[in-house]
């Protein structure tokens, strides 16, 4: 049998392929072998059926047999021909000495069927074997930094490596051990001048290696991003000039070279390893010396291993700081000599609540009521508001607001005590900033002084607070509680005290109201889905738990049973009236016992329907007493306002408008004046006569788009409903509004202030003229969500980041009504999320999804700046990019990278406000570059917050809430500020006016 003899094929300098075919094998294993320069290689093993072979690849060093060894060609006949000798002098290995470390495969010609299939196991094997390499050594590089960190600085100090002789530029600088040499290190995807700490001769295993070549580029052939993530190819730029470029440490004598022959092959691949380890070692090493951070410990120190590590090079050239395991990189500006220098603590300006934009309508109740002030009080995510309407009714608004903040988690529910001037409030249960489960719990606070008083239940309810009421019989003495479990347990408590009185599992159907019959204490009533239950309570007065609660179920008899009973209220002769979902108002009066259903409810008599009255087309929300007697009805899908006279006959009524939604809540107000709150999140004033005219609006859904007026104290808000608000900070109003069909997700002001962009979840993007609200231009850039679009300060470009990972550049004309495609920044690896101008218009700074920080060249053709250490010094109109030296130390430990949603610089360069992911906004110094940096953190939104900005003066901080659809106005107090700071609060939110509290 005659076989085909090999032949050789050199591909980009390597010894790639080898291909054959051969048509069988011997009988004996000594007959299945190769012969490689004159050397027999015997089989080992088989891969592939007799037909196929392979060859696995080759590592070849010069001048040894072992080096001329090819890994086992499976089951190839031996025989003398069956392989080429190696060309003499193969051009492209005469760089090489030798063969010098050449890489190749075999594989065998016409490979089919299982063949192919089993060389794509292998490859794919191969490759899970690298990544499995890569993270061995990045454990073991965790490893050798935390045993470099504890190494005494006296070991660093040998006595075996004198000083570089004749180069006084590689003298140890101050703060690090004299035998400290700066080198250059590589990082894998990211090659950059960084310093190492070199001790005294160790194991030649952990050894860096031959130091890199001058001249070594900063930046690797693909354009890198400061986050690390390769964007584009394309050329690397050199580093930063003439700092750290020529500096290189002598060649240590003990050090091994790569192509040495004095060890042994099988050793060669360990001490590699060990390089690439110690390499990326360094690359974890915060600092250079623990002098040169003020002796402190590198572990315990700000910055330390965690979320967020710091490394800096003998000039101060870059930071880095670590978000999911992927290094970020930033490079500090020339002015700043140590970070040390930098603001350490608080910033002096503080913020203070001054005004809360929207009504939780929408899906909540018995969230309106009128204290005995006549301040009408209501909540909106974790924030009580008192509002203490200005004008006459149905006039304009400009009252003022106070505001309880002692709750931790959003207000689902309010009552109001028979005197007029304590307040019980029920939260939610939620989550902290560690997803642990927080207790729901009701608050008893005095509205004059804004303190708690007392708190309920702590540890006792499930879920939240849904309904709750004060006695009114005994003046309040008992609060009536029931939660959101789901046996929605019925709960009477000692407002004194704060003990248990009663309780007992009330349904499994939802429960949407509940109340104390004013002439009887004992009695109490609770409605909701298909029920209505009259409760007897008895006994326990004064001992906790021992107190009854008995059960009478309202019989419906001959009339329909509604759906949902949302509301009812108590008549003066005792009677009572409930709404339903059917639109129909019932009389409950008590009746004797029917004789079909003895014994119902466990007594004599029971509660039936004496009167129905068909009031309104849809479900009835709410009903409210007035003090003539006569009772208010609000219907949901009519808009109606119906009053009541005795027999239930319609005395007058008035329509709602729809832009503000059906009648969620009534409460009467001074003399003939009515408050009304709508599903629609609005708080309207007026009466049956004239009307009503809203006095608080809101947002109904998701917010994230928000933008200030660059002249006036104005911003604008647009988010998942779709609307787009501009709103008057100084008299606290809706200025205008206008419906963009589609969701609305970030806007920007043109400078001149007299158009605004607003970006779209389609990738279209507006632009509309703020006096007259017409739309003046309509582009559609591909069909991704808009995350953000901002003006060059002059308001020559307009820049637009998408998601689809691009930033799309347009000219604008000077009053910014007309623009025209300039050009795209590409390079991007994932969406954008942040952008900001720089202060003369011509470059951009932008952050990723990925956490890439990159830079561009607008004026020069929208070109990417592939050298970052040129851009250090380089001034930015606004900041709100969350990536960036000036902004690292806002991150807290163990973030994930979406923990900061929004940032914004003030405009003095104060102060940096964060809005985060646990419900809280934080005010940092300005810059913000130090880890674990200190911040005034101030609560209040019921869910993460998207969006934060200053307004042009600074005067105001604005903020907005995510699910809570709120938005909160914050008046900066303090250096710089509205006015002067106030004292420290106290950290006790019963012993402090919560008004002021900064939790």
């Amino acid at each position: 049998m005659v076989f085909p003899r090999l032949s050789y094929s050199a591909f980009a300098g390597d010894l790639s392929l080898l291909w054959a075919r051969g048509e069988g094998c011997g009988p004996s294993p000594h007959q299945c072998g190769a012969s490689v320069g004159g050397s027999h290689v015997p089989r080992q093993y088989s891969i592939f059926p007799p037909r196929y072979s392979m060859v696995l690849p080759v590592f070849a060093e010069a001048e040894t047999a072992a080096g001329r060894e090819l890994c086992q060609v499976s089951r190839l006949p031996c025989q003398k021909e069956a392989l080429d000798p190696l060309p003499p002098s193969p051009p492209l290995w005469t760089s090489i000495q030798a063969w010098g470390c050449l890489k190749g495969a075999v594989l065998l010609d016409t490979c089919e069927g299982s063949a192919r299939e089993a060389l794509q196991s292998l490859s794919q094997r191969l490759r899970v074997q690298e990544q499995e390499m890569e993270l061995v050594k990045a454990a073991l590089a965790e490893a050798l930094r935390l045993l470099r960190l504890q190494v005494p600085p006296s070991s660093l100090q040998g006595s075996g490596t004198p000083a570089p002789p004749g180069n006084s530029s590689l003298a140890a600088p101050p703060g690090l051990p004299p035998t400290c040499t700066p080198s250059l290190v590589s990082r894998g995807t990211q090659t950059e001048t960084e310093v190492e700490l070199k001790s005294s001769p160790g194991p030649p295993g952990l050894s860096n290696g031959p130091p890199a070549p001058q001249g070594a580029s900063e930046e690797p052939s693909g354009t890198q991003s400061e986050g690390g993530g390769s964007s584009s190819s394309g050329a690397g730029s050199p580093g930063p000039p003439g700092i750290l470029r020529p500096l290189q440490p002598p060649q240590r004598a003990d050090t091994p070279r790569r192509n040495s022959s004095s060890s042994s092959p099988s050793e060669r691949p360990r001490q590699k390893l060990s390089r690439k380890a110690i390499s990326s070692a360094n690359l974890l090493v915060r600092s250079g010396s623990t002098e040169s951070r003020g002796g402190k410990d590198p572990l315990s120190s700000p910055g330390g291993p965690g979320s967020r590590r710091s490394n800096y090079n003998l000039e101060g050239i870059s930071v880095k700081m670590f978000l999911r395991g992927r290094p970020i990189t930033m490079y500090i500006p020339s002015g700043i000599r140590s970070l040390e220098e930098l603001p350490s603590g608080p910033p002096p300006e503080t913020l203070s609540l001054d005004w809360v934009y929207g009504y939780r309508g929408r899906d909540s109740r018995s969230n309106l009521f009128v204290l005995r002030s006549g301040e009408v009080v209501y909540f909106i995510a974790c924030v009580v508001v008192l509002y203490r309407p200005g004008g006459g009714p149905g006039g304009p608004g400009g009252g003022g607001q106070r505001h309880y903040r002692g709750h931790t988690d959003c207000v689902r529910c309010l009552a109001v005590h028979p005197d007029g001037v304590r307040v019980a409030s029920g939260q939610t249960a939620g989550v902290d900033k560690d997803g642990k489960p927080l207790q729901p719990v009701v608050h008893i606070w005095d509205s004059e002084t804004l303190l708690k008083l007392q708190e309920i239940g702590l540890g006792a309810f499930e879920r939240g607070v849904g309904a709750l009421a004060f006695s009114a019989a005994d003046q309040g003495a008992f609060l009536c509680v029931v939660d959101d479990s789901n046996e929605h347990m019925l709960s009477v408590w000692d407002c004194s005290r704060g003990m248990k009185l009663a309780e007992i599992k009330s349904t499994n159907d939802s429960v949407l109201a509940v109340g104390f019959n004013p002439r009887d204490s004992s009695c109490i009533v609770t409605s909701g889905k298909s029920h209505v239950h009259f409760w007897n309570w008895s006994g326990g007065v004064g001992v906790p738990g021992n107190g009854t609660l008995t059960r009478k179920q309202g019989v419906f008899g001959k009339y329909k049973k509604p759906k949902f009973i949302p509301c009812f209220v108590f008549l003066p002769d005792g009677d009572i009236l409930t709404g339903d979902s059917e639109g129909n108002i019932l009389t409950w009066g008590r009746s004797p016992s029917d004789s079909k259903t003895p014994g119902r409810g466990g007594a004599k008599e029971t509660y039936g329907i004496v009167a129905q009255a068909h009031a309104h087309e849809g479900s009835i929300f709410a009903l409210c007493l007035r003090r003539d007697g006569t009772v208010l009805s609000g219907g949901g899908r009519d808009r109606r306002l119906v009053q009541w006279g005795p027999g239930l006959v319609a005395l007058q009524e008035a329509e709602i408008p729809e832009h503000f939604g059906a009648v969620r809540a009534i409460a009467e107000g001074l003399g003939s004046e009515l408050l009304v709150g709508t599903t629609k999140n609005a708080l309207l004033r007026g009466d049956l006569a004239q009307g009503f005219s809203p006095v608080i609006q809101g947002h109904t859904d998701e917010l994230w788009g928000l933008c200030t007026h660059p002249s006036q104290n104005r911003f604008l808000t647009c988010g998942h409903d779709r609307q787009l608000c501009l709103w008057d900070g100084e008299s606290h109003a809706l200025a205008w509004s206008i419906d963009l069909k589609e969701t609305g997700l970030c806007a920007d002001f043109h400078p001149s202030g007299t158009v605004v962009a607003v970006g779209l979840n389609t990738g279209r993007w507006l632009v509309l003229d703020t006096e007259t609200r017409e739309i003046v231009s309509d582009v559609i850039d591909g069909n991704e969500q808009l995350s953000v679009v901002r003006y060059s300060p002059d308001g020559l470009y307009l820049a637009i980041g998408s998601h689809d990972n691009v930033i799309y550049i347009y000219s604008v004309s000077s009053d910014g009504a007309k623009s025209s495609r300039f050009g795209r920044c590409m390079g991007h690896s994932s969406f954008i999320t942040h952008l900001d101008w720089s202060k003369d218009g011509n470059f951009i700074m932008s952050n990723s999804g990925d956490y890439e920080i990159l830079y561009w060249d607008v004026a020069g053709g929208c070109k990417q700046l592939k050298n970052r250490y040129e851009s250090r010094d380089r001034e930015w109109a606004t900041y709100t990019c969350v990536l960036g030296f000036h902004v690292y130390g806002v991150w807290p430990d163990g973030s994930d990278g979406t923990d900061i949603n929004s940032l914004c610089r003030s405009h003095n360069e104060r102060v940096v406000a964060v809005a985060d992911d646990f419900c809280k906004v934080h005010l940092f110094q300005y810059p913000c570059a130090r880890a674990k940096a200190p911040s005034r953190m101030y609560g209040g939104h019921g869910s993460h917050v998207t969006s934060v900005r200053f307004t042009h003066d600074d005067s105001h901080l604005v903020s907005l809430g995510g699910k809570d659809a709120s938005i909160f106005q914050w008046r900066v107090l303090g250096v710089g500020g509205a006015g002067p700071a106030p004292a420290t609060p106290s950290r006790t939110p019963s012993l402090s006016p919560a008004s002021s509290l900064d939790v």
